[in-house]
């Protein structure tokens, strides 16, 4: 199945000159889904304690992806969501700063995990949640994303870790 026939072009969305990916055709056909968790499953490391889900659509991706593989959910979310103590991590936008946080009780040091979410773009989010983890000494076999936007270098804030994403634009 190709997946791409499943995601939606949309020009000026959210503004002028920007061509959006929707992925709400490909959640909405339960076959092209499971195909794409398929496909992710298949990326997966064979070693991994968790998937760690980042906010939130990779929510999404995860959530499925670890009932598919009988694994852990860990959730990265965006500050006043999480209701424990929290590890968090402040990083730079493009204009400002955003805040990730973490249960500090949701992984121990040493457990391997793979990070998803649903989109690889400037790669930011992705970079300040294995900052996160790091934090606590958490093994990142790997990122595994639904869509990369090559041409914005996302890979390139990853440095060292295993990038995975199964369609490319």
């Amino acid at each position: 199945m190709n997946l791409n026939d499943y995601v939606r072009a949309v020009p000026d969305f959210p503004q002028q000159g920007i061509l959006f990916r929707d992925i709400t055709p490909l959640l909405a056909n339960h076959e092209a889904f499971s195909a794409c968790i398929e496909q992710m499953a298949a990326l997966m490391p064979s070693d991994v304690d968790a998937v760690v889900g980042i906010e939130s659509r990779g929510f999404i991706f995860g959530t499925a992806l670890a009932q598919a593989l009988g694994l852990s959910l860990v959730l990265i979310r965006k500050p006043g969501k999480l209701p424990c103590k929290v590890h968090r991590i402040e990083y730079a936008l493009e204009y400002g700063t955003d805040i990730l946080e973490i249960h500090q009780d949701a992984l121990q040091a040493g457990q391997k995990v793979v990070v998803v979410d649903d989109l690889l773009a400037t790669g930011g989010t992705a970079a300040a949640s294995l900052a996160l983890l790091d934090q606590i000494n958490v093994d990142v076999k790997a990122c595994l994303f639904a869509i990369e936007l090559d041409f914005l270098k996302g890979r390139d804030t990853l440095a060292g870790v295993d990038v995975q994403s199964l369609l490319h634009y």
